[in-house]
C-alpha cells in the first residue's frame, strides 16, 4: 500500500466517509464497506480530498492537461483540485465542469469553463461508467481530448453484465488512463493494519473473493 493511499484511508475512515458494515449498493451486492464521498462536506475536508486529487494527478499525469468535473459530484472536485494543484505543486491548470441541462441565456451552453487540450476527468467514483460515458462525449465534442480518469477508490468488481470491472471497461472503451487514489486491496490491508477494524477482515475478503476481479490471481 502506498503513503498517499494510507493517509487517505484514514482521513476517510476518521471523517466517517470509509464505513464498515453492510450496505447494500445500487448493484443489489452486500458490500461490508462503503464510501460516502459526500461527507467530504466541509471546508477541512474537501481541501484534504482535493490534496489527495492533486497528489495523484502529480504522481500519474504529465504534460499540459486541464481538468473537467461531471456534474453535480465532480464540480467540487475540479475546481478543489485545481486550487490544491497550485497551492501545493504550483502548478495552475484550467478547469471546467458541466450542467446537467444546457442553458439557453447568459453564457449558454452545457459547460462552464473553456475545454480545450488533454482532459484529465476529475469523479468520485466509478460504478457503472455511465457518468465517464457522458464526460468523453462532452469534452470529445468540443474538439479537446479526454486523456485520463481519477477517482478516489476503485472497488475492482465485476461489472453486472460481464468479466471485467467497469473501470477496465472505462479504459478499454474510451483509451483512458484510469488512476484511483486507493483501491480494494489497500483498503483490505489498511483493515488488517487497524486493530479497530480487524473484526471486519473476514468479511472484507469473503465480498473481495466474490466480486473483485483477479482476485484469485493476486
Amino acid at each position: 500500500m502506498t503513503e498517499i493511499a494510507q493517509n487517505f484511508l484514514s482521513f476517510a475512515e476518521a471523517k466517517g466517509a470509509l464505513q464498515f458494515g453492510e450496505f447494500t449498493l445500487n448493484s443489489g451486492r452486500v458490500s461490508p464497506y462503503f464510501l460516502n464521498t459526500g461527507m467530504f462536506s466541509s471546508g477541512d475536508s474537501l481541501s484534504a480530498l482535493s490534496g489527495f486529487y492533486a497528489e495523484t494527478i502529480k504522481n500519474c499525469i504529465d504534460g499540459d492537461f486541464m481538468l473537467y468535473g461531471p456534474a453535480y459530484k465532480g464540480i467540487a472536485l475540479a475546481a478543489s483540485t485545481a486550487i490544491s494543484l497550485y497551492e501545493e505543486f504550483d502548478l495552475s491548470v484550467d478547469y471546467a465542469f458541466n450542467r446537467k441541462e444546457a442553458k439557453d441565456h447568459g453564457e449558454h451552453g452545457q459547460v462552464v469553463g473553456n475545454l480545450s487540450g488533454r482532459v484529465v476527468i476529475v469523479e468520485d467514483v466509478i460504478t457503472s461508467g455511465l457518468s465517464i460515458d457522458k464526460a468523453v462525449e462532452i469534452i470529445s465534442s468540443t474538439q479537446a481530448t479526454p486523456i485520463a480518469v481519477i477517482i478516489s477508490l476503485d472497488r475492482m468488481e465485476y461489472s453486472l453484465d460481464g468479466d471485467r470491472s467497469a473501470v477496465e471497461q472505462c479504459r478499454e472503451r474510451h483509451g483512458l488512463q484510469i488512476h484511483s487514489v486507493a483501491n480494494v486491496y489497500d483498503l483490505l490491508e489498511f483493515v488488517v493494519r487497524c486493530r479497530e477494524l480487524k473484526h471486519f477482515e473476514q468479511s472484507v475478503k469473503d465480498y473481495m473473493d466474490q466480486y473483485v476481479v483477479n482476485m484469485h490471481n493476486s
